[in-house]
């Protein structure tokens, strides 16, 4: 069977790049058609590549199975979607039935709009470069170009939303998506939500930090850790023969522990193989995960057995499959990349389909989900869901609360229900209601069934032996509602050898191979700290969305899997495409990225205050010159082409550090940007809430919480037209919904739900801990 739901969607990429291109690639990957608007000279990625060798391969990679014209003629009406990298034009909106999904760095509407930028001024600006590496040295951007990667898929998984509501009621939308928000959200760890909840304590150390465990050196190579859960932290200090820090949980927080732990840590892994210490390690369920390149990657034994890259449409080179699969079946194989131009004169005439224009409405109410996800990634998908309408039911019990809960809330436990102060959890279940249900008690199961029958979509994201052994496998819950869509996100998937291993998205950032691009040259890899759940969340919303289409057209429901693993794969592809296409190896090059030169931080007057600066064409470094006064030294011919600069790269940062040292880091900033180029402050993000671009677009919002209080929290990283607020309800406090979903929906008794309640299947206080 040909898996294309999306076959009847048209989407006119208008954008050039890798955001758009990503995010086109998602609707081509689903069966849409996909005109890539090009300018006469062609997408600039036609002529680049990381490796600065043989250039195109991963725009072949983001194009395969597009159609590539030169003149858009009137090919704008016959779109439902249209993507683009700036801000729309008023003819690009003019149908107020059509979605237009514009992707920049400041976001479309706001007062950087015209601000000039490069993802390396977008991470500065929204704390992430600040917030990595060791104190003594200068902030470290996360490599991978990962901004623009993850906006695509916001900017995907949000405009199908948009498109399918379009064509239910006639109303289109423009969605202005922002890649500093999905920085923010990326990786930003929600620390000024922390901060906030601890009443903003003063912050005597730069915000930068390396965690800890993360990424240590093993005998032959690198591996890479995580202990979110206090157990999986202890259980690492028993294995490595240090049980005296096994009960001390926080002490993995105290910067001036870590040297100490650091070492023990080190004098056990260097002893042993990468492959050991990852079996030592999963016998006690420890994440663990070997550090991914693009050599290594496809000889993995679990990618391999999954057969997870396979080769481009073009034969060129191989490159990871998209990241879900519908029933087993994954999204077919595209045609190779169009030739500039190609279709040319070629591309039909069509109609669009649209409804009639209804009532204002969230666009997916009316949706029920059954969420029976923890920690981030999966909520964060069903989030999306609700913050756009749907009625999200948030299950735990009370003898297991979601992991996140604890995990992000040890610095608040002497107080009263520190469990319900994570920052994590505070903000990724926004508008959902929240219910305990103890799935190992007959009676909580039979309620979780009489769930399934009532929702459309039941999404979960444990190992597959978790929800196998309850019964909830896919069959189960297709016997249960022969209607219902059923998403499953196992961290390495539903089968393969690594099939019921634990991740995390640290490990994900290890084995992808995101971490092998961040960090110093001379250095270890470095953890991009955060992306990969949020960039699963969105690949699985997108899933979701072609699920329920795909649904609707059989008549029945269908399972989705949706492996974190292989989304990240995805957001890393380069890596894998490069090195196959041209056998060139990326690495860690600390804050210097492929086509962009000069590009680095620098220090300004007074303590951490680090001016970032990145050029991207030679008009920008001529503005450069003059920004810094035409100064004899940057007159050297060399520095004329990128080439001559890229080469001399230690010259020019010599040269801007000289200066910058001199001067007061905002008005520096000014400068630069006023001679056009892309410049930022190095901004603090534990208190990224204040950054005035956010303040100015609403990206926090305030919410009151019943027991954690009031908060500037993070909505999602775009405005959608129309919708003016994204948090409507907090989020629930442990079991706050019960008797309303219990008793109101599935009709339990008032005595029953006082009998469960009194037998712990149910509760609002987490079991253990005394009130």
């Amino acid at each position: 069977m040909s898996l294309r739901p999306l076959r009847d969607l048209r989407v006119l990429e208008l954008s050039t790049g890798i955001a758009g291109g990503y995010a086109g690639k998602l609707f081509v990957d689903a069966g849409a058609d996909v005109v890539k608007v090009e300018p006469p000279e062609g997408d600039p990625m036609r002529r680049s590549s990381a490796s600065e060798g043989e250039p195109g391969a991963l725009f072949e990679f983001l194009a395969a199975g597009k159609r590539s014209v030169t003149e858009m003629a009137d090919l704008l009406d016959t779109a439902d979607l249209v993507v683009v990298d700036r801000p729309p034009t008023a003819e690009e909106r003019a149908d107020p039935s059509r979605v237009v999904l514009s992707i920049t760095p400041f976001g479309a509407t706001g007062p950087w709009v015209t601000r000039p930028a490069t993802e390396f001024t977008v991470q500065a600006e929204c704390g992430s470069l600040g917030a990595r590496g060791e104190k003594w040295h200068q902030p470290v951007q996360a490599g991978g170009r990962i901004a623009e990667w993850v906006s695509g898929a916001y900017g995907a998984a949000s405009a199908l939303a948009a498109v399918t509501n379009a064509r239910r009621t006639g109303r289109g939308t423009h969605i202005d998506v922002s890649m500093a928000e999905v920085m923010c959200i990326s990786t930003g760890l929600f620390t000024d939500l922390m901060m906030s909840l601890m009443d903003r304590p003063p912050l005597p150390q730069p915000p930068r930090v390396v965690e800890f465990p993360s990424i240590e050196p093993t005998k032959d190579a690198w591996v890479g850790f995580n202990t979110n859960a206090a157990q999986m932290f202890s259980d690492l200090m028993v294995l490595i023969g240090h049980e005296e820090f096994a009960n001390q949980t926080m002490i993995r927080m105290d910067p001036t522990r870590q040297p100490e732990l650091k070492a023990a840590l080190q004098a056990w892994t260097t002893q042993l193989t990468t492959d050991e210490v990852i079996e030592q390690a999963s016998l006690f369920r420890i994440p663990v995960a070997p550090v991914g390149n693009g050599e290594n990657l496809p000889r993995h034994e679990h990618l391999t057995a999954r057969r997870v890259f396979v080769p481009a449409p073009s034969g060129r080179f191989i490159q990871p499959r998209p990241p879900y699969s519908i029933d087993g079946e994954w999204p077919e194989k595209t045609a190779p990349a169009p030739g500039l131009g190609e279709h040319d004169g070629t591309v039909e005439a069509r109609p669009r389909s649209t409804g009639i224009a209804e009532d204002d409405g969230l666009p997916m109410e009316g949706l029920k989900v059954l969420d029976l996800t923890c920690w981030w990634a999966g909520p964060a998908a069903t989030a999306l869901f609700g913050n756009l309408g749907a009625e999200v039911i948030h299950v735990e019990s009370t003898q297991r609360i979601d992991g996140m809960r604890p995990a992000a809330a040890g610095y608040f436990m002497s107080m009263p229900q520190w469990w319900e102060r994570s920052g994590f959890f505070l903000d990724i279940n926004v508008n959902k209601k929240g219910i305990t249900l103890n799935l190992a008690d007959p009676r909580g199961l039979a309620l979780a069934k009489d769930l399934i029958r009532w929702a459309d979509l039941v999404v979960e994201n444990y190992t597959p032996r978790v929800m196998d052994g309850f019964g909830l496998d896919w069959d189960d819950v297709h016997a249960i509602n022969p209607r219902a869509v059923m998403v499953r996100m196992p961290a390495y998937g539903l089968d393969g050898p690594w099939r019921d291993r634990v991740g995390f998205a640290q490990t994900m950032e290890a084995m992808s191979g995101l971490a092998w691009v961040t960090g110093l040259p001379d250095g270890p890899p470095m953890l991009p700290r955060g992306p990969c759940d949020p960039n699963g969340a969105m690949h699985a919303a997108f899933a979701m969305q072609v699920a329920l289409i795909e649904a609707a057209e059989r008549g029945e429901g269908v399972l989705v899997e949706a492996p974190l693993i292989e989304s990240a794969l995805n957001l890393a592809a380069e890596q894998v495409v490069e090195y196959s296409a041209s056998g060139t190896l990326l690495t860690r090059r600390a804050n210097r990225t492929a086509g962009f030169a000069p590009q680095g931080v620098y220090p300004c007057r007074g303590e951490e205050r680090w001016l970032a600066v990145s050029v991207a064409t030679d008009g920008q470094w001529s503005g450069l010159r003059a920004a810094l006064g035409d100064p004899s030294w940057a007159f050297a011919p060399d520095f004329d082409s990128y080439a001559g600069r890229r080469d001399a790269a230690d010259r020019l940062d010599e040269g801007i550090a000289a200066w910058a040292a001199d001067q007061d880091l905002p008005a520096a900033v000014e400068i630069l940007i006023a001679h056009g180029v892309p410049a930022g402050e190095v901004t603090d993000f534990r208190n990224i809430s204040s950054h005035p671009l956010f303040q100015a677009r609403g990206f926090f919002e305030t919410c009151e919480h019943p027991v954690a209080g009031t908060h500037p929290m993070p909505g999602l990283p775009l405005r959608w037209e129309g919708i003016d607020r994204w948090i409507r309800t907090p989020a629930p406090t442990l079991g706050e919904h019960n008797a309303e979903v219990l008793g109101g929906l599935l009709k339990v008794s008032d005595a029953d739900l006082e009998a469960l309640a009194a037998e712990q299947v149910i509760g609002d206080w987490p079991a253990g801990i005394d009130r």
